[in-house]
């Protein structure tokens, strides 16, 4: 039986391979760099080449591998498909939470400038309630509030401010909404920057006073009442209670303008066109904060040691304490190092010449105040003497007559409107000049006193508390006066200036109104049809023979009179006199007799009649040519050469009558009598001179003897027992001695008479 031959086998594989292979987009599916499979491939079809006819497992087991390859394939197709999908996702889901951030920091961006804009109007509006309506209805209070006029000072300054902030923006014609407003509102804070900080600065240094003010209301509970009254009836949209409610907006407002702009700025995106302004703005509001605060804390170091106290010696004595005792031994003793060139000290140039020209300045307002009020009190002394009232015998003369017209003109109407005014625009303004010194000059000396403290902690490596404390003093006085010295030095000159400068106004003015007055009265005095040149000849002439005449007047005077003519010295050299004379005594007082100029460390400037006290006749390394001397506050050193002697004019006693009679002829005065009378002519034959009592005394004890007025009297001893000659020894009627006031004795020519008969 023949068995049937088994068919010849197809290569199957190799088909489906070539199906595969030409399927459309199955290699694009394969990854090109998939090794693995073409390895396989490879391997598959090697094995077919070299037996096409296999056996029949081999086949299957090529087809299966061939499967889980296209399978394979498939899944990492799908995948990928898959994760492009989810990123593409992801990417819009971001995109539209980025979206959406956006418009959440531009909707927050938005309602902070509105916010910024807004709460700026309504800040304005309460100020100009408070202002305006709420301090008109407090004036009008029977009785006047005292100082009220405080509590609203420089709050005008910072209304002017705010309300040109907004009209600025308003100038732009923006809404918040707008991209351009953001640039508006930084440029129109960064452009008033300046006076923002001028305007805030001077309102919160002097808010502490409002509180002041405010609580001393308080205290009064009748007038604290009705100030709320008018507060709630001013503003009842308002729920205010006290007027600090409203005056402490501008403290609580400058310090929110930071906070604004930094909330703005976060919402804002990095590359907004406006960005960098703003940034620049938030800075800005920052650094004017922290100067503002720094100013302050100057003004109240300021006005912390610019006060002056007058304490008795009790309470000086009551303030000393161990810690008080122990920082003044310390500073003499630092003083003390300084002048003997033990420990050197410390040299600020800047701050030397400032307070060099601060005590000429001084100086110079001192001496013009003492000038304007001497110059005042001889014009007023001038308005007294009335000569045009005295009846000169020259009726009918015309020359008489226009005399005594322009004369009366001059002392009513002329001379007290000039008066009038140099004492409101001269001698006014220099009197508060004068007061306003006492703070520099004060400050100047405690910087002095901090500048020993600190000089002694200064080389230590580490501070307490405590030094740190004086450390911080020196400097912030130090500070504040170098920045503040230039200020009122320049001030202080410019109102010297200003005021010298309405002086030779107010003289120019009195000469046009005299020149007035005299054209009017021209034609009626004598040589006033001369021609200019031959007046003003005659004039000259006339003035030159009256100041001859003046002059020989002047010297006659001079040698007659027993002691020169004293000046008297101005108010503040009176003070400074008693002020050294209470302080080193009368008998260290000296005068300079021409100016002296400092060229040399510790020197002193002196001005020529300035009164000084001499501490020593000689400087630290022994030149008796320099003496130390008390300038009135200032100490250093002057130049013995230009110092005289001061001799305080000392007044004249009352007279009294004394026993010798005068030697040679004299001239009997009226009222008493001395032993010193001026030489007369010496034809004159010397009379004889008896006492009398001039008033009637009564004896209140033993010792002392009455008298009646016109008594004649007999003087033992011109003086009492101790010496004093304001009481004599006389001899009366009957033998009876006894001691009677000298005042009350007068000597007279025995040919005149008892006073009794006159």
């Amino acid at each position: 039986m023949e068995v049937p031959r088994m068919p010849c086998p197809v290569p199957f594989p190799r088909t489906i391979h070539n199906i595969v292979s030409s399927t459309p987009g199955a290699a694009e599916n394969i990854p090109v760099n998939n090794t693995q499979d073409n390895k396989l491939q490879e391997e598959t079809d090697e094995s077919l080449e070299d037996d096409p006819f296999g056996e029949e497992d081999d086949t299957t087991e090529s087809v299966e591998v061939t499967d889980e390859a296209n399978r394979s394939q498939d899944s990492l197709s799908e995948e990928r498909s898959a994760s492009e999908e989810r990123t593409v996702e992801e990417a819009e889901r971001m995109a539209k939470e980025e979206e959406a951030a956006k418009e959440r920091a531009a909707q927050r961006q938005l309602m902070a400038i509105q916010e910024l804009v807004h709460s700026e109007r309504s800040y304005l509006r309460l100020l100009q309630i408070s202002t305006v309506t709420i301090r008109s209805n407090l004036q009008k209070l029977q009785p006047p509030l005292a100082n009220l006029d405080s509590m609203f000072l420089y709050i005008e300054d910072v209304i002017d401010v705010s309300s040109r902030l907004l009209s600025l923006l308003d100038q732009k014609h923006l809404q918040p909404g707008d991209p351009l407003f953001l640039e508006a509102v930084c440029d129109s804070f960064l452009s008033l920057s300046s006076e923002i900080e001028a305007a805030y600065k001077e309102y919160l240094t002097n808010y502490n006073r409002v509180t002041v003010v405010e609580n001393s209301y308080k205290k009064k509970e009748a007038l604290w009442d009705e100030i709320v009254k008018v507060i709630k009836a001013s503003a009842p949209e308002v729920n205010a209670s006290s007027l600090s409610f409203f005056l402490v907006m501008p403290v609580q407002r400058i310090a929110r303008y930071p906070l604004l702009l930094q909330t703005i700025q976060k919402h804002t995106d990095t590359h907004h066109p406006a960005y960098t302004l703003l940034e620049q703005a938030a800075h800005t509001s920052i650094a004017l904060n922290c100067r503002i605060n720094e100013y302050k804390r100057f003004r109240e170091v300021a006005d912390k040691y610019k006060k002056t106290e007058t304490l008795s010696i009790m309470d000086k004595i009551n303030r000393l304490s161990s810690h008080s005792i122990a920082k003044k031994t310390a500073r003499i003793g630092q003083f003390l190092k300084h002048e003997t060139g033990m420990a050197p000290k410390v040299v600020d140039e800047e701050f030397d010449a400032l307070e060099c020209f601060f005590y000429v300045l001084e100086h110079g307002i001192l001496e013009l105040l003492d000038n304007v009020e001497l110059y005042l009190r001889h014009l007023g002394r001038f308005l007294q003497c009335k000569t045009e009232e005295f009846d000169l015998d020259m009726d009918g003369e015309k020359a008489p007559i226009c005399y005594k017209e322009i004369t009366t003109a001059l002392r009513q109407w002329i001379l007290p409107t000039f008066e009038k005014r140099m004492r409101t625009l001269i001698h006014k303004p220099l009197c508060v000049l004068r007061d306003l010194l006492l703070g520099p000059r004060n400050l100047i000396r405690k910087r002095l006193d901090k500048l020993l403290d600190y000089e002694v902690i200064e080389a230590k490596s580490s501070l307490s508390y405590e030094e740190q404390a004086i450390a911080n003093t020196y400097k912030t006085i130090n500070t504040l006066l170098l920045n503040e010295l230039p200020k009122f030095n320049g001030l202080a000159l410019q109102m010297i200036w200003s005021m010298l400068g309405t002086f030779s106004c107010l003289h120019k003015d009195l000469t046009s109104d005299m020149e007035q007055l005299f054209q009017s009265f021209a034609q009626q005095l004598p040589h006033s049809s001369l021609e200019n040149g031959v007046f003003w000849e005659w004039a000259e002439s006339a003035v030159l023979e009256g100041s001859r005449r003046l002059e020989t007047l002047c010297h006659s005077v001079e040698e007659t009179l027993l002691a020169p003519a004293t000046q008297p010295l101005g108010t503040s050299t009176q003070l400074r006199l008693k002020q050294l004379t209470d302080k080193h005594g009368s008998g260290k007082i000296y005068q300079v007799m021409s100016a002296v100029v400092g060229s040399r460390d510790l020197d002193l400037s002196l001005s020529k009649g300035e009164l000084v006290a001499v501490i020593s006749h000689a400087d630290t390394r022994g030149d008796r040519r320099r003496w130390l001397v008390d300038a009135g506050g200032r100490r250093g050193y002057a130049p013995c050469a230009k110092l005289i002697r001061y001799h305080q004019p000392a007044e004249e006693p009352p007279p009294s009558p004394h026993l010798p009679l005068p030697q040679g002829s004299g001239v009997p005065r009226r009222h008493s009598y001395t032993p010193e009378l001026q030489q007369t002519d010496a034809a004159i034959s010397q009379p004889c001179f008896q006492v009398f009592a001039a008033y009637s005394f009564t004896a209140r004890g033993n010792h002392e003897i009455s008298i009646v007025a016109g008594e004649p009297v007999r003087v033992l001893e011109p003086h009492d027992k101790r010496g004093s000659r304001e009481w004599s020894l006389v001899e009366v009627r009957d033998r009876q001695r006894g001691y009677v006031p000298s005042n009350y004795l007068v000597l007279v020519p025995v040919g005149a008479g008892s006073l009794a008969g006159t």
